[in-house]
């Protein structure tokens, strides 16, 4: 995976994509209510969600729509924001902590309800488990139900025992059981988010690719500089997430990039896909280095894991990822990988997504640093900045600037070889545990 390329990764969804029609390059100098720079699920989403609220908006993607994590994660619709979210209760008090807990759910819905509304063709299907590891992981499952009933949590959710697993939920030896979840889901992330930019662009927002900002000039109106013009507008949203770089230095540090990498097997026959996944679930296990996978509408098994926080792609992502594959699934030993790709996540030091607004420039706002959890919480970040340009004020967006995220350490050349070595002492906790 070359970073740099502007063309889309050679994945499985880029493959599959639909619409990927060529937006053109900034030539001139423009002028908006708001410009927003990248093209993922946050940049395109916050656009919809203010030109649904009349204002004039720009989007400036370096490469092509959907080019980073949007258009290359594991396409899993999973509720919740990060990971536990009580332990902020210091921070935001427990009506935050119960706003945080139902945005997790109503962020699955909202993207649910874009795709439905729009119709827009992303292989949307509804159905999740969770996986346990381990006994004590199956056990924790049980006051995870427990809490989803107290939030009125109205989908289908149930536990599935390490007796049931392999006949109901996963053809594999390895897990000690699961928490079915009817409410969240998978589809296809890049069309998804393809076909939300023909929304945006349907609205009256100007879309422009390959044309990365080269300088920022922070004032009242905002400059934004590209080779080919210059964007001036009272409001910027930053929603570069994982390629975000030195634009921004008072950003840049509080999230850390991290590689993560899927494969894509040859198309399964009928029988063997629902050998493997019967209920067509996406599904996702407890380790520290997790692995998720689920199938693809033409019967792929996809799967990926292996977050790598060292900075360096695997040579070969296919040699890397399918005995990971083989050990859930070893009766795949003979089955063909047709696709190999990786891209970067913006993980956060709490693992909690940054949102808000910078309090040195007050007409500069973010969202970033979803850590793996983006495909829902984007969507939900998106409204909310959209909230506090249009009416000067979110409730949302102040809850999730409420809580403070840390600088990595180490400075650029030593951020990712430090937190490397942290998260290999976890997965050696876990390893012993």
């Amino acid at each position: 995976m070359n970073q740099y390329d502007n063309k889309h990764a050679h994945s499985y969804y880029a493959a599959s994509a639909k619409g990927m029609t060529p937006y053109p390059t900034l030539d001139s100098d423009l002028e908006a209510d708001v410009c927003v720079v990248g093209g993922g699920f946050t940049g395109v989403n916050t656009a919809i969600e203010l030109a649904q609220r009349g204002l004039s908006v720009i989007l400036l993607e370096g490469r092509r729509i959907g080019w980073g994590a949007s258009g290359r994660n594991g396409g899993q619709l999973i509720r919740g924001i990060g990971h536990d979210v009580s332990g902020f209760a210091r921070y935001v008090g427990q009506e935050g902590v119960r706003y945080l807990e139902r945005a997790g759910i109503e962020s699955v819905e909202l993207v649910g309800n874009r795709i439905r509304e729009h119709g827009i063709d992303c292989d949307l299907r509804w159905g999740f488990c969770e996986l346990a590891n381990t006994p004590a992981q199956f056990e924790a499952f049980k006051t995870e139900l427990q809490s989803l009933a107290e939030l009125g949590y109205t989908h289908e959710t149930r536990l599935v025992g390490p007796e049931q697993i392999r006949q109901q939920v996963v053809g594999s030896d390895v897990y000690a059981g699961g928490l079915i979840d009817m409410g969240s889901g998978h589809l296809h992330p890049l069309n998804l988010v393809l076909g939300e930019a023909r929304v945006a662009e349907s609205l009256g927002v100007r879309i422009f690719e390959q044309s990365p900002v080269l300088e920022l000039i922070h004032g009242s109106t905002v400059q934004v500089r590209c080779a080919g013009g210059t964007v001036r507008a009272g409001s910027l949203v930053l929603a570069c997430n994982a390629h975000l770089e030195e634009l921004e230095p008072h950003l840049s540090g509080k999230v850390l990039p991290a590689g993560s990498y899927i494969i894509a097997t040859e198309p399964l026959t009928p029988e063997v896909a629902a050998q493997l996944i019967p209920q067509n679930l996406a599904l996702c296990d407890q380790k520290v280095g997790l692995d998720y996978y689920r199938l693809s509408a033409d019967r792929r098994l996809l799967f990926g894991g292996a977050c790598h926080y060292s900075g360096r792609d695997p040579e070969d992502i296919g040699a890397y990822m399918r005995p990971k594959m083989l050990k859930v699934f070893p009766q795949l030993a003979d089955v063909r990988i047709d696709y190999q790709w990786g891209g970067m996540i913006g993980i956060t030091a709490n693992r909690f997504p940054q949102a808000g607004r910078l309090s040195q420039y007050p007409n500069v706002f973010y969202a970033q640093g979803y850590s793996g959890h983006g495909l829902n919480v984007t969507h939900w970040c998106a409204r909310l900045l959209a909230e506090a340009i249009h009416a000067g004020h979110s409730k949302g967006l102040d809850v999730f600037s409420a809580v403070p995220h840390m600088t990595f350490p180490g400075g650029k050349a030593l951020r990712s070889p430090l937190l490397a070595l942290g998260m290999f002492w976890y997965r050696l906790r876990e390893l012993l545990g």
